[in-house]
């Protein structure tokens, strides 16, 4: 039994391969890792990293032009998503998460400790969701809504990674 690919995903029932040949799809489900049966968010963060190391040197300004750009545009793709799976924040997507760690590392200078400390930082605060983020995630819906929540644990994660290591 693998860990990887059900079946149907979504009140849709789409397949997999529905999901990994439709653009938006493919994007809101990580580039395919949140097709993953176990953790598909943990899955859709593991493939937040190799992005993050391609954009960590570029600078701070470019860094958060992509990082924004990432983000507001994570609130159509998952929104659109959300609409072809027929089911709002299902599992599966995980561009929130990947935008999610982009915004936990934001402005914090390039360290490998960084990299595993933010993850597991942006991890806890989204399975967890304290307050505020349980709130949001509970009462904003559409694509805005599957962001927010994301957005939200990141900010916590991202401070706390400054308490640490800055």
């Amino acid at each position: 039994m693998s860990i990887f690919l059900n079946a149907h995903y979504g009140n849709n029932r789409l397949t997999p391969k529905q999901i990994l040949t439709d653009p938006v799809l493919f994007l809101a489900f990580g580039f395919g890792s949140g097709l993953a049966k176990k953790a598909p968010g943990t899955c859709g963060t593991l493939a937040a990293i190799p992005f993050y190391l391609l954009i960590a040197q570029t600078g701070n300004l470019t860094y958060s032009l992509i990082m924004l750009a990432v983000t507001l545009a994570g609130i159509r793709v998952c929104g659109l998503a959300a609409e072809k799976l027929g089911e709002h924040d299902f599992g599966g997507i995980v561009w929130d998460e990947i935008a999610g760690y982009l915004i936990t590392l934001w402005w914090m200078p390039f360290s490998w400790q960084g990299v595993v400390l933010g993850f597991f930082l942006f991890r806890f605060f989204d399975i967890l969701k304290p307050w505020p983020i349980r709130i949001a995630d509970r009462r904003v819906k559409g694509g805005f809504g599957i962001m927010l929540d994301d957005v939200l644990a990141a900010v916590f994660a991202n401070i706390v990674l400054r308490l640490v290591l800055v």
